[in-house]
């Protein structure tokens, strides 16, 4: 599939940023969109100095300014989210509003722009508490137990009536959670900021056991193009595909615990808060079936082992993350 000039939303993010690189590396015109409500500028110093990228700054909520910015696009990366899974009931309009409402406009922005492609990014957190593991494409969504994936479920119903009703291509990908350079929300960046400020102790949501998958972000970036350059989609049914982005493995929390203490050589006393669950809506286990993508010839280039030291070395040296949130 021929991208010429792509738009990207949360292009300062962790996974945008990396993305704007990618493709400015392989030669793409890039227009990058971001609110800088978690989105780091510094993110995009680099991309900055390109003739080929230009930095728009800009809410989803905004439709008319949206539509604007995506003039003369031809392909949608909708990256722009609420990622806050686990204070997302303190705020319950926040998924609804950056997530599902934003989606819409940004379809309603490509309409008006007559542009056809998007990627997006979804969750396996849609899956919910699944009955099988690893979770499949085809899986049946069973009730939804955070604001976050109920907002997604929604995003992708919206695309694929799109698709179906106004001929898009949907390319819609169902991350684990995502882990590498940039990287700014999540364990390794909780705990790494504990031991920091108390080596001698960790505090651990549930009792550790919760089983997780997790994806290098490189290996995330390079599933994404890989797909829409294949453009499988045009011929897919009702225009949309479907693909979960993860590792062949899974690991617990306290596995994740053992290899960031043993890379900062610490062996603090664990603080249980005790359960199978960290918070409202955690999922105790996911763990998803990537043979849909990996039969294309996609492949990780790093284990989850890997990726979470690869992650801690960054945040090591780029503490400068930790006060750009206080």
């Amino acid at each position: 599939m021929l991208m010429k000039r792509i738009f990207i939303t949360g292009a300062a993010g962790f996974i945008g940023s990396n993305l704007v690189d990618r493709l400015l590396a392989d030669g793409k015109r890039v227009v990058g969109w971001d609110n800088f409500s978690t989105g780091q500028r510094q993110f995009l110093a680099g991309a900055t100095q390109s003739p080929n990228f230009k930095l728009i700054e800009g809410d989803n909520l905004d439709l008319p300014a949206l539509t604007k910015a995506m003039a003369g696009c031809d392909a949608v990366f909708h990256l722009a989210a609420n990622a806050d899974v686990r204070f997302g009931l303190k705020h319950p309009s926040k998924d609804l509003q950056q997530n599902t409402t934003a989606t819409f406009n940004v379809l309603e922005a490509m309409r008006a722009n007559a542009i056809k492609r998007i990627a997006f990014s979804s969750t396996g957190s849609v899956y919910g508490e699944a009955a099988v593991i690893p979770t499949p494409e085809d899986a049946p969504f069973p009730i939804q137990t955070s604001l976050y994936a109920a907002s997604k479920v929604a995003g992708e119903g919206m695309i694929s009536s799109y698709c179906e009703g106004f001929k898009f291509e949907g390319y819609v990908f169902r991350f684990v959670s995502i882990l590498g350079e940039r990287y700014t929300h999540g364990h390794v960046y909780d705990f790494y900021k504990q031991l920091l400020e108390h080596p001698g102790r960790l505090q651990v949501l549930g009792d550790g056991s919760q089983r997780k998958s997790y994806l290098y972000v490189q290996d995330c970036v390079s599933a994404m193009l890989h797909v829409m350059d294949r453009g499988t989609a045009q011929q897919a049914k009702h225009g949309v595909e479907i693909y979960n982005l993860g590792n062949d493995e899974f690991v617990q929390v306290n596995d994740s615990i053992g290899f960031i203490c043993g890379a900062l050589g610490l062996q603090p006393k664990m603080e249980y808060t005790g359960g199978s669950r960290g918070w409202v809506g955690d999922n105790p286990f996911i763990f998803l079936d990537t043979k849909k993508i990996r039969a294309t010839g996609w492949k990780t280039s790093l284990t989850i082992e890997q990726g979470i030291k690869r992650t801690l070395e960054w945040l090591q040296q780029n503490q400068w993350v930790y006060d750009s949130r206080q």
